[in-house]
């Protein structure tokens, strides 16, 4: 895991804005550190100066409000602290974070919220639309600070590389809630002022900065852990695939990340020119930190005294790109010329040492370069899991081979007996967008390699370490779920398919699975390069002019799993409740293991149901409307042969309009920004319960008025229901819906305006007339009903009917049986039009009781409009069997009795979620 103990959110200076990003067009220029005298702290890579609090400010170290008007700032990472907090300090300053990286995960960026956030870099302020999140951590940047951050992300899944023996606790700075508790002192160590406390982001915990050190190193996964598919546990081969395609996250979400160079560039070299300078006798210089940053114009700012030696200019150049070396080792050379500064000289006009006045014209651009080095230490860092020491440390020069480094190394290591040739050596480069690997040859000189890295780079350098690692010929597995495909073709129809359009290699590729009713198929892969190319194509590739979804899809290490684990397999519908379903989608991402949480939209039900195909026992949770549920379970209901736990309970979180069968199962009438955490415990609290589900034959046919069958009109088709079937005018008010939302889909965002359309769409119904009695016939359990005269004709599974209203209503009748979800009965009611079912839903009727019963027949003589679970359409004329589908399905529903008092106090004191910070 990373220890991402590093300096975030802060307040700056207090003569500077809060909420200004260091690198935007307006952006805080770095000061000459030469003519200020420094503090010492106890964490590494801190230049702290005095400073002179002009406004309220808060300590980043512990949180509390600054007395007097003396404070203490870092001049590189803007961390604000009380002189007592010095000799205490453990966050480390941002330009230490890559050394504190114990296993390097990329983050995968995407547009933040708008909620109020602080820079992990900058430690300022991060409001506006040029924050970055990550999808899986607690990482928020701005979009030009994402260049200097690393990748110390969480560590969800093992990819047979850089592995640990034990799981430790992964800490991140900053953004908790204001009503945090420290685990080690168990004072308050939130802030919603500052960039302050530790959290770590798989058991919550929360501790202060100079207090987490303090607590045991590994972690227990926290409350949650019984629902939690712990990363040991879950491999997938991802060498070639960013952390977007691992994690199934659709691109849209990093669309503007995608191309965040190109708006760092524009960001950090604004075209309407140099700004004036905030204080008299200084300058600002445009600094490049190498070949790259020249040749794509990134650049940064440095302010200094117009007098000033060139380790002073070096030294506030270091500082703007987060870079923690020694600037006796650095000189500038002037872009375009031949000019270069050496430590000794002053910056002038021309050049020369004598003369101290502004600068010449034209010469503010410069590199930044390292001095020549005739010997380097490096750091090897073990590919294997190691308790005694994290590196070790290798003094390389112009003879320094590879071979050389891999001797000197596993000497330290007392493994010198081993065979050399076993061993080989990994070159990382840690960018925060993504982790590069490549194997070093044994000729290769390291200086000489160092020395490259270098001059196109310097921060990359920075990014940058080795790892020694065993050789392995460990088989690669790659799995890809190929969907989109044409439904119910035979196995050697969709082989000829996938060696048409993908073009797959035989001895490579392998085809393991076959899903004929989803239309998919799961390919094996055995090389890296080939299951890139292969998922790359079939994202750009149409069949019948349905274009192809490709997943990757980890692998699950059933057998690992213990006794009391039940893993939960989350299933979110972005679209469903506006912007609701997003924000629960990254919030369920960064409390569970991002592996089990699925975006319904990209790929469906059938990439998480595969995914857990070999889990023995787990549960779902579904987060959208009815229609998502029904989705779900229809999917289960078709692969459940082929999973090892083939009845998983399902709880729901409502994101939809009507929300009736999560009122039935009291998750509520509709999700209003209830904590994730929250729910994610309710769930775990859940009792199991069966509910009936029932099938439907639609079998359109040309039906005289003898109800004798004619003309066959289209083939027979089956669907499935879980809450209710209606006729008539109940259905043409969902038609009307329906249609009204087809047309206009980026209206239809919230609950409030979607009912306002139904009413609407009702009130033009309000004089509307149809005799339902004589366009069908009704039988139910083989005895002809007959029917009084009604508009509309629905048949309940659960006692909840548009937006919770109750038709069959609560009267005792000793003809009926009192309704439930699991009694295998359906009720049938009827309503009398448009005002009658106002009547319902306000709750001064209830509808007209029909009948009970297990089967149901009917034959319509005309085109009625009818809908399941709120899915509309116009039947034709033929006869419509219900009939019980199959066994009961098993749901969660919310326990009545209120949650532990131990995990109330645990969710209060440290456990805080994303969405509950964003609450605050």
């Amino acid at each position: 895991m990373a220890d991402s103990s590093r300096p975030r959110p802060a307040d700056p200076d207090a003569a500077e804005s809060r909420t200004a990003s260091p690198l935007t067009g307006k952006k805080r220029t770095q000061q000459s550190p030469g003519l200020r005298s420094k503090y010492q702290s106890a964490a590494p890579g801190h230049c702290f100066k005095k400073v002179t609090l002009t406004k309220p400010t808060y300590c980043h170290s512990c949180s509390d409000f600054i007395w007097g008007i003396i404070g203490f700032l870092c001049e590189v990472c803007n961390f604000m602290c009380h002189e007592k907090c010095l000799k205490t300090l453990r966050a480390v300053c941002s330009c230490m974070a890559p050394s504190l990286v114990q296993v390097p995960v990329a983050h995968c960026f995407g547009p933040a919220g708008q909620k109020k956030r602080f820079c992990c870099v900058c430690r300022k302020q991060t409001e506006g639309s040029t924050a970055l999140r990550c999808e899986v951590c607690e990482l928020h940047v701005h979009a030009d600070c994402a260049l200097f951050s690393c990748a110390d992300c969480r560590s969800c899944h093992l990819d047979g590389t850089l592995e640990q023996d034990t799981f430790h606790h992964h800490w991140r700075e900053g953004n908790l809630a204001s009503a945090a508790r420290c685990e080690v002192c168990r004072r308050s160590c939130g802030s919603s002022d500052v960039l302050a406390g530790m959290r770590c982001e798989w058991c919550g915990i929360t501790s202060h900065s100079a207090c987490y050190l303090s607590v045991p190193a590994e972690c227990t996964l926290g409350r949650l852990r019984c629902m939690l598919l712990h990363p040991a546990f879950v491999r997938l081969d991802s060498r070639n695939f960013s952390k977007m395609h691992c994690y199934r996250i659709t691109e849209s979400c990093s669309h503007d990340q995608d191309h965040s160079d190109d708006a760092d560039l524009a960001a950090a070299a604004p075209k309407d020119g140099q700004p004036a300078a905030s204080e008299s006798g200084k300058q600002f210089l445009k600094v490049f930190d190498g070949d790259d940053a020249v040749k794509r114009g990134f650049f940064r700012l440095v302010s200094v005294f117009r007098a000033t030696k060139n380790e002073e200019v070096a030294e506030a150049a270091l500082r703007a790109f987060y870079l923690p070396d020694d600037p006796r080792d650095f000189e500038l050379h002037e872009i375009g010329g031949l000019q270069r500064l050496h430590s000794d000289d002053v910056l002038n006009r021309n050049g020369s040492a004598d003369n101290r006045n502004s600068l010449k014209d034209g010469c503010d651009t410069w590199l930044l370069r390292a001095k020549p080095r005739d010997t380097e230490v490096i750091k090897v860092y073990t590919g294997w899991p190691r308790s005694d020491v994290a590196f070790i440390s290798v003094c390389v020069s112009e003879r320094s081979t590879v071979s050389a480094v891999l001797t000197e190394v596993l000497s330290k290591l007392d493994r010198q007996e081993e065979d050399l040739s076993k061993f080989c050596l990994l070159e990382v480069c840690m960018s925060s967008k993504q982790v590069q690997r490549q194997t070093l040859s044994p000729q290769e000189t390291l200086l000489d390699k160092l020395q490259e890295i270098r001059k196109v780079s310097l921060r990359q350098l920075n990014q940058t370490r080795f790892y020694i690692v065993e050789n392995r010929n460990r088989a690669v597995q790659v799995e890809l779920l190929i969907g989109g495909l044409l439904p119910l073709l035979s196995t050697e129809s969709y082989t000829q398919l996938i060696q048409e359009h993908l073009a797959i290699k035989g001895h490579l590729v392998t085809i393991s699975n076959f899903y004929f009713n989803q239309g998919a198929v799961v390919l094996q892969i055995s090389c890296f390069a080939e299951a890139e190319r292969i998922y790359m194509l079939a994202k750009d590739t149409s069949i019948n002019n349905k274009p192809l979804t490709s997943l990757v899809i980890p692998e699950i290490m059933h057998n690992k799993l213990g006794a009391d684990v039940c893993p939960l397999l989350v299933f979110v519908n972005p679209k469903s409740g506006g912007l609701k379903g997003r924000e629960l989608l990254y919030s369920f991402r960064k409390l569970l293991n991002p592996h089990q949480v699925f975006d319904i939209t990209n790929g469906g039900p059938l990439a998480g149901l595969h995914t857990f195909r070999a889990v023995p026992r787990f549960r779902v949770l579904v987060c959208g409307g009815d229609g998502t549920v029904g989705w779900v379970l229809g999917v289960l209901e078709t692969v459940r042969h082929k999973l090892t736990c083939r009845e998983p309970p399902i709880g729901i979180v409502p994101l939809g309009t009507g929300n009736d069968l999560a009122r039935v199962l009291r998750w509520g009438p509709g999700y209003s920004g209830e904590d994730a955490y929250h729910i994610l415990v309710s769930v775990d609290e859940a009792d199991e319960v069966l509910m009936d589900r029932w099938t439907i034959l639609l079998d359109a046919q040309n039906v005289s008025e003898d109800s004798k069958d004619n003309d066959f009109l289209e083939p027979p088709k089956i669907v499935q229901m879980n809450n209710y079937f209606g006729l008539g005018i109940d259905a043409e008010l969902s038609l009307d819906f329906h249609l009204a939302r087809e047309d206009e889909p980026d209206k239809f965002t919230s609950r409030f305006h979607n009912k306002g359309v139904y009413v609407k769409v009702g009130l033009q119904k309000i004089s509307h007339t149809r005799s339902l009695h004589k366009e069908l016939q009704l039988q139910v359990d083989n005895q002809d009903i007959q029917l009084p005269n009604i508009e509309g004709l629905i048949f309940l599974n659960i006692p909840s009917w548009g937006s919770g209203a109750d038709l069959w209503g609560s009267e005792v009748d000793s003809r009926y049986e009192k309704p439930s979800i699991d009694d295998g009965l359906l009720e049938v009611v009827g309503v009398t039009g448009v005002v009658h079912m106002g009547q319902v839903q306000s709750g001064f009727r209830s509808g007209i009781r029909i009948a009970q019963g297990h089967y149901i027949r009917l034959t319509l003589r005309k085109p009625i409009p009818v809908q399941v679970d709120g899915e509309p359409w116009i039947q034709p004329p033929g006869h419509i069997i219900i009939s019980a589908a199959g066994p009961k399905v098993r749901m969660l529903r919310k326990s009545k009795q209120k949650q532990k008092k131990s995990s109330a106090n645990m969710r209060d004191g440290h456990l805080e979620s994303p969405s509950s910070r964003d609450g605050h």
